[in-house]
């Protein structure tokens, strides 16, 4: 009774215990044992970092601290939900919860205060059992979402002073954007965000969900004072310094989009270094960093971050969904192909050493459709008519496997499904253009472009590497129609703005008579 007690006169007060700057401070009243109120803040702060291995670690020292301790099972149940990326571990969080009680009602008898039910039965129902019913699983779970996202805008009401309550139901309301990009829930979210910054302003979770509210081209500089305090509050948490890249990538900053990734690859390795793991050298990071030095010219740099994935990417023998995926942050192989297309196409250096290099061990999909291009654009490059024919014949092939097994998937985005698709009528294109087929270059180049504009907008470099306006840009000015492809570089840099080879070839168009 005397932690209850206590909770309630914190609540009244003023915040409780606050957790380490590292990750950012966050004071959450609750009715814990002072004991377990370190690791609780630090769970928290993690939390909305989206440093969720590291959060569910926190939350469970403060189970452990106190076995009893209701909101301890609640942040460990919320880190196995990823609601911007759309993923969900529902059987782990509902582990968790039971190691509490066995049941959502002995679960809410456990809860000190009407605050704390309230929080608990919000994150039962986004974990409720599924039934079997028509609805498919992930059905299911969208309307678990929106259901979610209902309990929390009235937790939020009861609770106006409660900052966190408005943070979370800012994410859940991002978590309901289930095809990624609906900008109604954006800036719906972004609104009740903004409004409790204004007196919270350097609280991780509002920082952090606002970025990911303005994370266009259109939007960006709306979150640009985020981005500048977000990284400075969180130094230690990898996902919150990168975040920040994300509003300075959408700008064209491309000096702090590398300054950044480099903060976050060393924030990571920190961590993974005080766990005996090797050093991070692909994935989301790298693959900024790499993108970010080709913006900025650099291709020396770019390269050294290519081989250094390259090297985890062929010591690499199992992959996380390596066999279905085409998510190149879902394995150093998809990474590593990834980074090379980029690097090629940025590059041009089609005779190079890295258009050598073979395809990883482990490959999926992804990996095997941007080998498959960068072959296709390389031969066609050096004009190797008989490699040509056999790489345009790979690219078709598979091609047709990604895009079948994608649109088996049913996933609301259609990028990975026409993506392709695109890839292929961008090489067609070329190809003609190598044979003076100038019509048929240009017909298939403004068939990519309808399929380009059809897709969401891209969060970071572009989803389509070689983007298609700045292909076709390049095709109308080799032509002499230099009106014509200023327009469609002019487009190009309005979906990525600061991309270099779009703004040379718009250089190149102004400066035509």
């Amino acid at each position: 009774m005397f932690v209850a007690a206590l909770a309630v006169a914190l609540l009244l007060a003023g915040p409780t215990v606050a957790a380490a700057g590292s990750f950012g401070e966050v004071a959450f009243a609750n009715s814990g044992s002072p004991a377990a109120q370190a690791d609780f803040a630090a769970g928290l702060a993690l939390l909305h970092d989206f440093e969720y291995p590291a959060a569910a670690e926190a939350f469970r020292r403060a189970q452990t601290a106190d076995p009893g301790f209701v909101m301890a099972y609640w942040g460990e149940a919320m880190t196995y939900n990823h609601p911007v990326w759309m993923q969900q571990d529902a059987a782990a969080a509902r582990a968790a919860l039971a190691r509490l009680a066995p049941t959502a009602a002995e679960r809410q008898a456990k809860a000190a205060t009407a605050r704390e039910r309230a929080y608990l039965a919000a994150v039962e129902i986004l974990y409720a059992e599924e039934s079997a019913g028509k609805e498919s699983g992930e059905e299911q779970k969208r309307a678990r979402d929106f259901r979610y996202a209902e309990a929390m805008a009235s937790l939020q009401a009861s609770y106006p002073d409660d900052v966190d309550a408005a943070a979370f139901h800012g994410l859940a309301i991002l978590g309901t954007a289930h095809a990624g990009r609906e900008v109604a829930s954006y800036m719906r979210a972004a609104g009740l965000l903004e409004e409790a910054w204004m007196q919270h302003r350097e609280h991780p979770g509002l920082l952090h969900y606002l970025i990911h509210c303005y994370d266009d081209p259109t939007h960006a500089p709306l979150g640009l004072r985020a981005a500048h305090l977000y990284a400075r509050i969180a130094p230690d948490a990898g996902h919150a310094v990168h975040m920040t890249s994300h509003i300075f990538l959408a700008l064209g900053m491309w000096p702090e989009t590398v300054d950044t990734n480099v903060a976050a690859i060393a924030a990571v390795n920190r961590m993974r270094a005080a766990k005996g793991k090797e050093p991070a050298r692909c994935g989301h990071y790298p693959s900024w960093l790499g993108y970010a030095h080709l913006q900025l010219g650099q291709q020396a740099e770019a390269l050294q971050v290519l081989v250094g994935c390259r090297a985890a990417a062929e010591a690499e023998t199992a992959a996380k969904d390596a066999e279905h995926s085409m998510d190149p942050d879902d394995s150093l192989g998809g990474s590593f192909a990834s980074l090379r297309l980029g690097y090629l196409l940025e590059s041009g250096d089609w005779t190079g050493e890295a258009m050598g290099w073979p395809l990883p061990p482990v490959a999926g999909p992804g990996a095997r459709l941007d080998f498959a291009f960068a072959r296709a654009l390389g031969a066609i490059a050096r004009q190797d008519a008989a490699e040509t024919k056999l790489a345009m014949a790979d690219l078709e092939s598979v091609g047709r496997e990604v895009a079948a097994a994608e649109l088996a998937k049913g996933e609301p985005d259609p990028t990975y499904r026409v993506r392709p698709e695109i890839f292929r009528l961008e090489a067609e294109a070329l190809l003609a253009e190598s044979r003076r087929d100038f019509v048929g270059a240009e017909r298939l180049a403004r068939e990519a472009v309808a399929l380009e504009d059809g897709l969401p907008v891209a969060f970071g470099p572009p989803s389509i590497d070689l983007p298609t306006h700045e292909l076709l840009g390049g095709i109308l000015l080799r032509r002499g129609r230099h009106d014509e492809a200023r327009a469609e570089f002019e487009r190009a840099l309005a979906a990525a703005p600061g991309r270099r080879l779009a703004a040379q070839g718009l250089a190149a168009a102004k400066a035509q008579p």
